[in-house]
């Protein structure tokens, strides 16, 4: 219950905001942050999804800003651009993050909140998903990218590549020169590491990630070590099939920061027990997976790639088997077969947001 401001590698101590707390070993896990960019203003108007308070805060702007169309619409003498403001929700980044929260809001839209209006049909919603470069999904095959977006389409999302965003406020976004009206926009453009690597005075790459050596220490500490988002790892790769791939940099991904924290587990293991280090730390890539909406996702296992609804039930599965103990699969299996089947009605339910003046 303490939040970490600092490290003294030479004096072997991590600072809190009231105390230091001596280390024999150190690992650093600390994660990243959305990057604006330069633009950190923009942050109040365009959130950005990295906890599950953050994705509560997220869902009530979105049925918030349908709650407000709605009282606008009851009004005599309805001003139909602010209620056509208010039903815009613009997304910044086409990435993994961009892509589901863009098919989640069309699903909310279109399924949840179907019929809960007198004076606004949510499905009218206009949902634009924007990505700088020339196509979404930009880390998996094209081939998978055209098909999540022609599906993102299909429900209704208004895809738009080699759009980058200039300046965002209150009032939307602009884009390629362009004024956008929104009264929700969500940001998912791109991240940038902790501020680890200048805790430690170690090297960094540009978005901020240490660089670390072969067993995921820190060069010239070697009782540090990062893993994670938070590290820049060059490592020997092979896929779900066994082949082999040369050295290259991981991605920001659960996949990684899983492996590498039980590398380094093993590695203070083996030290504190007086036995030779393991082998340099190398990469079991498993395939990735983005879901696109309900009943559809893309699947890339390297040598296999595919799509649709048994991507989707892939993606499902690979989900409930990592959460920890029985009883959370069990629990979690119900709750998404209950939410799939009544087409997710429960999404309604929300706390109120207070940084959002609607």
């Amino acid at each position: 219950m303490d939040e970490v401001v600092g490290v003294d590698p030479q004096r072997r101590f991590v600072q809190t905001a009231d105390r230091s707390v001596h280390y024999d070993y150190l690992v650093l896990a600390t994660g990243i942050h959305y990057n604006y960019f330069g633009h950190d203003e923009w942050k109040k108007f365009a959130p950005g999804l990295d906890s599950v308070d953050d994705a509560d805060r997220i869902r009530g702007r979105i049925l918030t800003a349908f709650e407000a169309a709605e009282h606008k619409a009851a009004e005599s003498g309805a001003n139909h651009t602010e209620i056509a403001k208010l039903l815009t929700f613009v997304l910044v980044g086409g990435g993994t993050a961009g892509v589901e929260l863009a098919g989640t809001i069309a699903e909310i839209a279109r399924m949840a909140l179907t019929g809960d209006f007198r004076h606004i049909n949510p499905r009218e919603a206009h949902i634009i998903l924007f990505e700088a470069a020339p196509r979404i999904l930009p880390s998996y095959p094209e081939e998978l990218s055209d098909r999540a977006c022609v599906h993102l389409r299909e429900i209704g999302v208004d895809v738009r590549t080699n759009a980058k965003v200039e300046s965002v406020d209150a009032s939307g976004v602009i884009v390629n020169g362009q004024r956008v009206w929104s009264s929700t926009v969500l940001w998912s453009a791109g991240v940038v590491a902790s501020p680890a690597g200048q805790w430690l005075g170690a090297e960094t790459d540009r978005a901020g990630r240490v660089k670390v050596t072969a067993d995921l220490s820190v060069p010239g500490l070697p009782n540090v070590f990062v893993i994670g988002d938070t590290a820049a790892v060059v490592a020997p790769t092979r896929n779900l099939f066994g082949f082999r791939k040369g050295p290259q940099l991981l991605p920001g991904v659960a996949q990684p920061a899983i492996q590498e924290g039980k590398y380094v587990a093993r590695v203070i293991q083996r030290r504190l027990a007086g036995q030779s280090p393991p082998e340099p730390f190398s990469y079991w890539d498993k395939g990735n997976l983005a879901i696109v909406g309900r009943s559809f996702a893309v699947a890339d296992l390297q040598s296999l790639r595919f799509s649709g609804l048994v991507a989707w039930l892939l993606w499902v599965g690979v989900h409930i088997y990592f959460l920890i103990g029985f009883a959370n699969r069990l629990l979690v299996m119900l709750q998404w077969s209950f939410s799939f089947w009544t087409k997710r009605r429960g999404v309604r339910i929300f706390p109120r947001d207070p940084t959002n003046s609607t």
